[in-house]
């Protein structure tokens, strides 16, 4: 069950091989996003090449349908479709590829995981819907800016990364395949995006223009994506006046209404941006501004600019947020009680918990989710919670996802719902897991994340230093002092620890307890050994735990 124009947007987004003028093509459908193939004089340029070799593999089919013309080179548009680049060099044979990307593309893939994987991994699961089931009234619809997180048919999902070879910073015009190419540097939802125009083409390839509202805020968890920043890009789409255009998400767009959609797009994202701030200059608080600002009719009319992928409310909080922080000038946001303090004050203060489920009810029976959603939470996050109030709330969200046009609430209200109800776990997403290979490829990293897993209370009194040397050579440490983990190069460390990076990331992947690493004399502990007992039971990670 969904909303009807929800349902009617997923026939944007279903497999097609779109011709783009006459040397150009966009497959859709394939994955979250597109792969993009474009003919030169001298070969092939892909651009983008989606989350793993099989999807690339799929993609490659649909080219070889149209042209067995070589692929000579590969553009990345940004770090989140790069993984499946190894399946070019499969299919052709080679052993080198000229890849161009910007330059901040590796911190990016580097960034995700570590310290805030258990968070980010979880939001991805609640936005993407990846829980949710294949049929039913729950059932995944869509995800807003392609039919998948990932496409079931692609299963493994082989990594197939390459790193660009050829970088830059701001901007880069050369030739490729034969064309000229001018690539920009132009953040959007994520900071290394880039815009790439082939002028002898007509031709505009870009991570700014998507086929819904752009997700100013991401539901899952994201930093701050600044409008204004993001209107300098689109104005360089504008002023390049191309014929064709091509997005990372969703069918490309060609003369003679592309110039038009483009503006009203740009706008869109610019009416948030004005409207926020001239409602935060007034005085209003983020609430107030939230109701005070509807986008006008005019972005209604056009998938481009409808809520597809997430809703105009979020983003107005998310342009207050990144502009004022938190405050929003409403004096009960200063000191707030706690939730569940509060909660139950709520509850007494309407008579006791009767009298709010009475409220609910009344409140579902008339649709007033708003009102619903929030009596919920106070159930839920009381004293006192039931079974029976958590699916109450898990009603609420299910009646907001079968209503919203947005894939990101739905699939984020559908999890919730489930998991409130006990169908689906998701606590595996709230511990940090490390992954072997992930250890393996940064030993040092992996030891600078522990910082953050670090509990103050059992930190209390310890002040100490542990050096890690690992059998090929490399060296670093962790001090703990005034219950805080600091990094080091481990040189000052009073308690040195040796082994090989295959064992450490065999200890933090769960693969092997530490004292048993030290037991089965694969760990050797240099200094007092219940010095290091204290230090790591500081942490919270059961492979620590002492015997």
């Amino acid at each position: 069950m969904a909303n009807p124009e929800a349902i009617q947007h997923r026939k944007r987004l279903e497999l097609k091989f779109y011709p783009v003028g006459d040397d150009a093509w966009c497959l859709v459908g394939n994955g979250l996003s597109n792969q993009t193939f474009v003919r030169g004089p001298q070969g092939i340029i892909a651009i983008d090449s989606g989350e793993s070799v099989e999807e690339m593999d799929a993609a490659l089919q649909f080219l070889r349908a149209v042209t067995a013309e070589p692929i000579v080179a590969c553009i990345y548009s940004h770090f989140h479709y790069v993984n499946g680049t190894q399946a070019i060099l499969n299919e052709g044979g080679l052993g080198h590829l000229a890849i161009y990307g910007h330059e901040g593309i590796a911190a990016n893939l580097s960034r995700f995981g570590g310290e805030i994987a258990p968070r980010s991994g979880r939001g991805l699961v609640q936005q993407f819907g990846t829980m949710l089931a294949d049929e039913g009234s729950d059932a995944l619809l869509h995800c807003g800016l392609g039919l998948f997180y990932r496409n079931p048919s692609h299963a493994p999902f082989t990594a197939g990364y390459l790193p660009a070879n050829v970088t830059f910073a701001n901007s880069m015009q050369t030739t490729i395949a034969g064309l000229d190419v001018l690539m920009l540097h132009a953040p959007s939802d994520a900071t290394d995006s880039i815009t790439i125009f082939f002028p002898e083409l007509g031709l505009c390839v870009n991570n700014l223009v998507w086929p819904a509202l752009f997700n100013i805020f991401a539901i899952r968890g994201e930093e701050y994506r600044d409008p204004r920043i993001l209107l300098s890009g689109l104005d360089e789409i504008v002023d390049f006046e191309p014929q064709h255009l091509i997005g990372a998400h969703g069918p490309p767009l060609s003369d003679p209404d592309l110039g038009s959609s483009v503006l009203n797009y740009r706008d869109s994202i610019q009416f948030l941006w004005d409207q926020t701030v001239r409602q935060a200059n007034k005085g209003a608080t983020l609430a107030e501004a939230t109701h005070a600002i509807n986008l006008p009719e005019r972005f209604q009319e056009q998938a481009l600019t409808k809520e597809f992928y997430g809703v105009a409310e979020h983003h107005i909080r998310q342009i207050h947020n990144g502009l004022f922080g938190w405050f929003d000038e409403d004096e009960s946001h200063l000191f707030p009680l706690n939730t569940v303090d509060r909660n139950d004050r709520l509850i007494a203060g309407f008579g006791g918990l009767s009298n709010v489920e009475a409220k609910i009810a009344e409140a579902i029976e008339k649709d007033d989710l708003r009102w619903a959603l929030e009596l919920a939470t106070w159930l839920v996050r009381s004293g006192s919670t039931t079974q029976a109030d958590r699916d109450t709330l898990a009603s609420c969200l299910r009646n907001i996802a079968q209503q919203t046009s947005a894939a990101n609430i739905r699939n984020w209200c559908l999890t919730r719902a489930l998991e409130l109800e006990g169908t689906i776990n998701l606590d595996r997403h709230r511990t940090h897991r490390f992954g072997f290979a992930q250890v393996l490829a940064a030993p040092a990293r992996s030891i600078a994340t522990l910082r953050v897993l670090l509990d103050p209370d059992r930190a209390i009194g310890i002040e100490d230093e542990i050096a890690w040397h690992f059998a090929d050579g490399n060296r670093c440490g962790l001090k703990i002092r005034g219950q805080v983990a600091v990094p080091t190069d481990g040189s000052q460390a009073n308690l040195i620890l040796t082994m090989s990076p295959e064992t450490w990331a065999s200890i933090l992947s769960g693969r092997l307890l530490f004292w048993s690493a030290v037991s089965e004399g694969v760990v050797s502990i240099g200094g007092a050994e219940g010095r290091v007992r204290e230090f790591f039971a500081a942490f919270e990670l059961p492979s620590f735990t002492p015997p």
